[in-house]
């Protein structure tokens, strides 16, 4: 497979994923491939992941280089403990590092190749290696002819050792991993097994610890403590000599973090496996008594650089989640909280993480992880609370804030399934509910505030099991706390118009009911106006809603502009959400049947009344566009990759909007409807060019213009200045003095619009510059994307990325390359005398100093300016 890859790929840089079992040789099997390849292959391991990308990239190059006047390729084996986005990042890294290398020949794609092995620890590898390729799969299965192959080499070791039936590793893969061989193992070694004894003990936190954390070790001089050796005694005996009669399972291993030091494990993670279900099925020693145990020593937990380490993993194996088959989602708890939960239950899992927070008392994960568990599994969510609120004194980042939010949340789902089953609400209810809601909000809003201006988020987002996801970018999950604060105000919101329909006097079946309802909600009438039946409980109901009006009236309105500023944020930035998209979406379709729907009682008056007739159909233009998710510009874009007749029917309704927008008092109105009719113009134009519903050029660049001198430059959006780059992008050597002064104000109005959230990040363009006229040199990305439907959404995402897509004779066909210059750093397009200044796509390949070099390069138009991509020095 890596020999084809070298053959084959046209990727300078190429990623293999090979998923294996724990245990069951993944990571020995690719170094015996390197082995085997070394003569063909400069061949590396990188043993530290937590190194910058683009250090490791650069000793990729420099060994890409080493002793050779010609670049060779470099296999590079990267060991991942599970499924991350980093050697996705060192693989896009590595192009770019190599290019900024000017004295190797990129174009030698052949000799400049590098392989990223990955070895990636997985529950279930064949569906991960379904889900990503290029990839490879080993389970804990053996062929028929591997296992002719370990016959063969068993009688081989016959030869040169008395018992090689003692190999346990060797036998454990030559028995087909068979449990039973395993399991006799175990009970054989185990039968005088005393937990009373200090050898026994140890043992079984080996066990334990080998079960639950891959990579895992004691350090001997650790065990050596615990045995209660005394060191002027350490030639005379070895920890293992104490051991007896468990050593035979043992073995020491160098480890070399921490400075180096030895460590003692068991051989295989499946022995250590079936030694913990001896220990509970021969002695009645459940893991949940040897963590205990654990926990209770304080040798353990006292300082001690070697103790780090092993402190480390006994907090990862209590809180490390596993990956479930989707590849979106994370178990809830630990597989050892998951195991001991469904054992013993409540009381066990809370007494074993009480006392770890003792023990770890400046992790916040422990008390969050306990929080989790009380609210996903005992509903006691006041104690999950004060839980919460202990991990958040610890330390308060997004993190912990979504953690109370979950809890507020779910609190609140329960309250409601509750009510749905109730004949009749309890007003008391309804106040507790809505201040549950108030407290979510706060709390996710708190959250979201924090990741929005936190340059790099360092702990794991707090999630629902069964609902919630780590966010993700591209096909897997990351640690960035991206827009799940957004969401999280959404999915409470919902809840709070889920409860309030229930109500007698806002009953969704009844349509002038529905009306109040939506007239409350927009802020038309107050609760006193709302038509009811006079009796207690809808009077007390008054006074509830009274008490919290303005709360309840804010939230339609901050619906809609969290729904605004998510669409913006889905189309213009980088990366893919599949996972909170579709949730997303979900919430949208449940906005549109409460809110986007014209009631009855207005459609009978329509028909008595001509002038209420005009208003109507004009308020119903603008609930279609907004139940089109096409009343807001980034809206309109995403049109580009959907069926023509949607934005046909929207650019007819922009018309109809425009031809009245003199009975329109509301200025800003008038301008976004006039923007987003051009940009739904442009949009049509690119799918259905001879729709009769599109405008001619000039027409849309007059209306343009008329837009942008009304607007003036400093326009609190980008919309007016994005369409301006689109309609007035200078032709030739044509010195269109103007151009230049609205890539400025986009860049202002971006500084301005553009939150946080999105100022982190880099924007994604959606048109790029063709080399037709008129608005037929405008190209989409779909349109692009058309030419590579073969290719696996992975592999055409990967060419987007690393710029190799504009190799394609395809794109070089379409796509005009655009002469500019780099002065100080800073990327030009070059029009005559007339230089107006664009973004690099990819910053790495831009070089630095003081020098003006001419460059060529592609041009895409992003919400935040141009972006210049494929850059190439002329010289």
């Amino acid at each position: 497979m890596i020999r084809s890859e070298l053959r084959e790929s046209k990727d300078m840089c190429v990623l293999l994923n090979l998923f294996h079992n724990p245990g069951c040789g993944g990571t020995t099997l690719a170094m015996h491939v390197m082995w085997d390849l070394r003569k063909e292959i400069r061949c590396a391991v990188l043993k530290d992941n937590s190194l910058p990308m683009t250090e490791v990239a650069v000793q990729v190059v420099k060994l890409m280089k080493l002793e050779n006047e010609k670049p060779c390729p470099v296999l590079l084996l990267v060991d991942d403990s599970k499924e991350t986005e980093n050697p996705y990042k060192l693989c896009n890294c590595i192009p770019q590092t190599v290019e900024s290398h000017s004295n190797i020949n990129v174009d030698k794609a052949q000799s400049c190749k590098v392989i990223i092995l990955n070895c990636v620890r997985s529950q279930n590898p064949k569906d991960s290696y379904r889900r990503h390729k290029p990839s490879q799969y080993i389970t804990a299965k053996l062929s028929p002819e591997e296992q002719n192959e370990f016959e063969k080499k068993l009688k081989e070791l016959r030869e040169t050792h008395d018992t090689p039936e003692n190999f346990y590793s060797f036998m454990i893969m030559k028995s087909n991993f068979d449990k039973k061989y395993i399991a006799d193992l175990a009970r054989n070694t185990l039968e005088n097994f005393d937990f009373s004894s200090k050898n026994a003990q140890l043992f079984s936190f080996l066990a334990l610890l080998n079960t639950y954390v891959a990579e895992s070790e004691i350090s001997r001089s650790l065990c050596e403590d615990f045995l209660g050796m005394k060191r002027i005694r350490w030639q005379e005996e070895s920890a293992l000599d104490r051991m007896e009669p468990f050593s035979n399972l043992l073995i020491i291993d160098r480890v070399e973090e921490w400075g180096g030091y030895e460590g003692i494990r068991i051989l295989h993670n499946s022995i250590a496996s079936a030694c913990l279900e001896e220990f509970e099925r021969s002695h009645s020693l459940k893991v949940s008594d040897i963590t205990i145990e654990i926990l209770h020593c304080d040798l353990f937990f006292s300082i001690g650089v070697v103790k780090n380490r092993f402190m480390d993993s006994i907090q990862q194996m209590l809180i490390a989640r596993q990956q479930r088959k989707d590849g979106f989602f994370r178990e809830p708890f630990s597989p050892l909280i998951d195991k001991i939960h469904s054992e013993q239950g409540r009381q066990t899992v809370q007494q074993i993480f009480v006392k770890a927070s003792t023990r770890f008392e400046k992790s916040l994960s422990i008390p969050q992880a306990l929080a989790r568990y009380l609210y996903i599994k005992e509903h006691d969510f006041p104690e999950a609370l004060i839980w919460a609120e202990k991990a958040k004194n610890i330390k308060a980042n997004p993190y912990t804030f979504d953690t109370i939010g979950q809890i507020h949340k779910s609190n609140l789902k329960s309250n409601n399934d509750r009510g749905k089953q109730e004949t009749s609400c309890i007003p008391e209810e309804l106040n507790t509910n809505i201040k549950i809601a108030s407290n979510a909000i706060t709390a996710f809003k708190k959250a979201q505030e924090l990741a929005n201006s936190e340059e790099e988020p360092e702990e794991e987002p707090e999630e629902e099991p069964e609902e919630e996801a780590v966010d993700e970018s591209d096909d897997f999950p990351r640690k960035s706390y991206h827009v799940q604060g957004y969401v999280g105000v959404l999915e409470i919101a919902f809840l709070v118009f889920e409860i309030l329909s229930r109500l007698p006097f806002f009953d969704q079946s009844d349509p002038m009911k529905k009306m109040y309802f939506q007239s409350f909600l927009k802020k038309a009438i107050p609760i006193t106006s709302v038509y009811k039946e006079d009796n207690e409980r809808n009077n007390t109901y008054e006074e509830i809603i009274k008490e919290h009006e303005c709360f309840l009236q804010n939230l339609k309105t901050e619906v809609k502009e969290t729904f605004e500023l998510l669409n913006s944020f889905f189309t213009y930035m980088k990366g893919r959400y599949p996972e909170f998209q579709k949730k997303i979406s979900s919430l949208f379709k449940h906005h549109v049947s409460l809110f986007c729907s014209t009631p009855e009682e207005m459609k009978k008056e329509q028909q008595n009344n001509p002038n209420l007739n005009l208003k109507i159909n004009i308020e119903e233009q603008r609930l279609f566009l907004e139940k089109s998710q096409a009343d807001t510009f980034a809206g309109i874009l995403q049109h580009l990759d959907k069926p023509a007749e949607e934005i046909e029917r929207i650019t007819e309704c922009y018309a109809y909007l425009q031809q009245q927008h003199h009975q329109l008092t509301n200025k800003k109105q008038k301008t976004k409807e006039t923007i987003n009719c051009i940009l739904s113009n442009i949009v049509l134009y690119l799918l259905k060019p001879n729709s009769k519903h599109v405008k001619g050029i000039a027409f849309l660049s007059d209306l343009l213009s008329k837009t942008l001198q009304d607007v003036g430059l400093r326009y609190p959006f980008p919309d007016p200045y994005y369409l301006a780059l689109l309609l007035f992008w200078p032709r030739t050597t044509e010195e269109d003095t103007e151009i230049a002064t609205y890539v400025t104000a986009i860049r202002n109005s971006t500084r301005k619009y553009l939150t946080p959230l999105f100022q982190k990040r880099s924007t994604v363009a959606h048109l790029y510059l063709g080399k037709e006229e008129g608005l037929k040199r405008l190209v989409s990305k779909p349109q692009l994307d058309e030419n590579f439907k073969r290719e696996g959404r992975e592999t055409l995402a990967q060419r987007w990325r690393n710029g190799d897509i504009f190799k394609d004779k395809t794109i070089i066909n379409r796509l005009q390359r655009v002469r500019g210059s780099i002065e100080q750093g800073e990327v030009f397009a070059n029009y005559g005398k007339l230089k107006i200044p664009v973004r690099p796509a990819l910053v790495h390949r831009v070089s630095g100093g003081f020098s003006t070099e001419k460059v060529s390069f592609y041009l895409g138009f992003a919400i935040k300016g141009p972006l210049a991509y494929d850059i190439q020095y002329e010289n």
